[in-house]
């Protein structure tokens, strides 16, 4: 699984709170739910998503409530990526279950820019900056989790894979 894409910077602990405030939680629509994201914090979210489609964020990205909307907002936003220094276990968690890859890779963090052109190879752990011609390996995926994530999540994971 190969992504390409620009880069947007957000900080540390970008809470799942902020990703989607709670009085959107109700809608079902995801794409709906795609242009309540950072409401409160950013209302210019989903332009930037429509010229940079990577975030890139500090520690602890996804911490706070257990929501999985925050990973499905993000992802029907046309995010196609989070790079972190670390992230919350259940947004981990979530944004797989929704085919939102996301990568732990500090070293990368802190080097990447916004703007940056990245190309990021899940399967294998490494990401490429175009910008800079550089490159880091970082975490990298089990087999089984890129299969859920090249289906596009885990419910079409498991509707593609029912019969084995």
């Amino acid at each position: 699984m190969i992504i390409r894409g620009r880069v947007y910077c957000l900080g540390d602990a970008i809470n799942t709170d902020v990703i989607i405030p709670g009085r959107f939680l109700t809608i079902q629509d995801p794409y709906e739910l795609a242009r309540k994201a950072f409401a409160d914090s950013d209302p210019l979210f989903l332009d930037h998503v429509a010229e940079t489609n990577i975030i890139v964020a500090g520690e602890n990205f996804g911490c706070g409530s257990s929501r999985e909307q925050a990973a499905i907002c993000l992802k029907f936003a046309g995010v196609k990526a989070i790079v972190s220094s670390s992230f919350a276990r259940i947004f981990f968690r979530n944004a797989i279950n929704v085919g939102l890859p996301v990568i732990e890779c500090s070293s990368a963090v802190n080097e990447i820019s916004a703007g940056d052109t990245l190309t990021i190879d899940v399967g294998k752990g490494v990401i490429k900056n175009r910008s800079l011609s550089k490159q880091w390996t970082c975490v990298s995926y089990p087999e089984w989790m890129v299969s859920i994530l090249t289906a596009g999540g885990y419910i079409s994971y498991i509707r593609k894979n029912k019969a084995l």
